[in-house]
């Protein structure tokens, strides 16, 4: 293993922040990081070696291949972040603008949305990723979301209840429960889990985590974050009467649909645990 590659696993291992997810994607994103600085002939690098110069030669190779800003700016978070350890906070300029990075569009032009089937399902052979696959389908849920979900807490009749540290950015939230599809679900995820999660009680989250990475790709599932644009698109279909832009629906609302809409767009904000309405026309158009 190269020097960088090692001093920044070393680097991601020695400082814990943030859920078990996120320090395993910091740690892919860094890793990744460090190889394109390889590719791009900068030979013997350390942790502490980051320059200016090193920032400015990844952007621009990002920006050439076409890279969707939202990739670009996760790739930034982790380098600020590995700046910030090394005591080299000025290395990185502050505002991404000066890469030429644009800003994140949060409008979308073709739906995201992912269902899977019960064919596809019935290829994953873990009882406990399959619970979570269906759980993110059915309300959802995050990935992470999912893997720590526990019914027996969450259940609370006519609503879930998810607690601050499943959720991204450690908030509790709730989403109501209105189906009898929903409501089987649970029932099956609680007679699976007991008083647990759907973290078997000899795994942790990180080797659950691994689990239903590879019994996800062994049976051929990819883009699962699109179960989340799914339960959107379906959510603002049931609230409005009509699809949203993304899977179809009209583009031009009268004055009505355009408060309907917008009022919509806040709820599905708030099941997804998003405080920026905006966020929602990612999911919806």
């Amino acid at each position: 293993m190269r020097n960088l590659n090692h001093q920044l696993k070393q680097l991601c291992r020695r400082n814990r922040d943030g859920s078990y997810s996120t320090q395993a994607t910091r740690e892919r994103l860094l890793t990744r990081v460090a190889n394109e600085l390889h590719e791009l002939g900068f030979r013997g690098l350390q942790a502490r070696s980051l320059k200016p110069k090193h920032v400015e030669a990844l952007t621009a190779r990002w920006l050439k291949i076409g890279l969707s800003t939202g990739t670009i700016k996760n790739r930034m978070s982790a380098i600020r972040w590995w700046a910030e350890k090394i005591d080299k906070r000025n290395v990185v300029a502050r505002d991404n603008s000066h890469y030429g990075i644009p800003d994140r569009s949060f409008v979308v032009d073709r739906s995201k949305a992912l269902r899977v089937d019960e064919l596809a399902l019935a290829q994953v052979k873990d009882q406990h990723v399959h619970m979570s696959l269906r759980l993110q389908a059915a309300f959802g849920l995050r990935r992470e979301e999912a893997i720590k979900f526990s019914p027996s807490y969450a259940d609370r009749g006519h609503e879930l209840r998810l607690k601050a540290s499943w959720t991204k950015g450690g908030k509790e939230r709730v989403i109501p429960i209105r189906t009898a599809e929903q409501r089987q679900i649970l029932k099956e995820a609680r007679a699976l889990a007991g008083r647990g999660s759907m973290i078997p009680s000899h795994r942790n989250y990180k080797a659950q985590l691994r689990v239903y990475e590879r019994h996800t790709a062994n049976s051929g599932l990819s883009r699962l974050h699109g179960l989340r644009h799914a339960y959107a698109q379906m959510r603002y279909q049931e609230l409005t009467g009509w699809p949203s832009p993304a899977a179809g629906g009209p583009l031009t609302l009268s004055p009505e649909d355009r408060r309907i809409d917008q009022a919509a767009r806040a709820q599905v904000s708030r099941e997804l645990g998003h405080e920026r309405v905006a966020i929602a026309n990612t999911y919806l158009g």
